[in-house]
């Protein structure tokens, strides 16, 4: 089993960037998709991004597409989430989840496809 811990949120003003690292322990990181998923307050928590288990296939939430980036380095154990140009309403917690199946180019949009989570970091953003 893996675990995860979220980093890199905080406060930043509309149009600013923020790096999120998700850093996992346990097994073999590169056994995992990744996937990154927001949950604002009083809604559904949704997917955002993911990142197949070599990272040569992303995919993208319609609402970031062209503004996050999710890759990973398999030698660090870790995932990332790159967020640029973001707007009030990208204000979440963020989580990062991976999911042990071998292809998700259909199910990486959806929460039971991922079997561990981390706990979160807050993204918070000003107008």
């Amino acid at each position: 089993q893996v675990q995860l811990v979220e980093s890199g949120g905080g406060l930043v003003q509309a149009g600013g960037s923020l790096r999120l690292s998700c850093a996992a322990s346990g097994r073999t990181f590169s056994s995992y998709a990744m996937g990154w998923f927001r949950q604002a307050p009083g809604k559904e928590r949704e997917f955002v991004a993911a990142i197949s288990r070599s990272g040569s296939s992303t995919y993208y939430a319609d609402s970031v597409k062209g503004r996050f980036t999710i890759s990973r380095d398999n030698a660090k154990n870790t995932v990332y989430l790159q967020m640029n140009s973001l707007k009030p309403e990208d204000t979440a917690v963020y989580y990062c989840a991976a999911s042990s199946l071998l292809y998700i180019s259909t199910t990486y949009y959806k929460r039971e496809a991922y079997g561990t989570w981390g706990q979160g970091t807050q993204v918070t953003v000003s107008s």
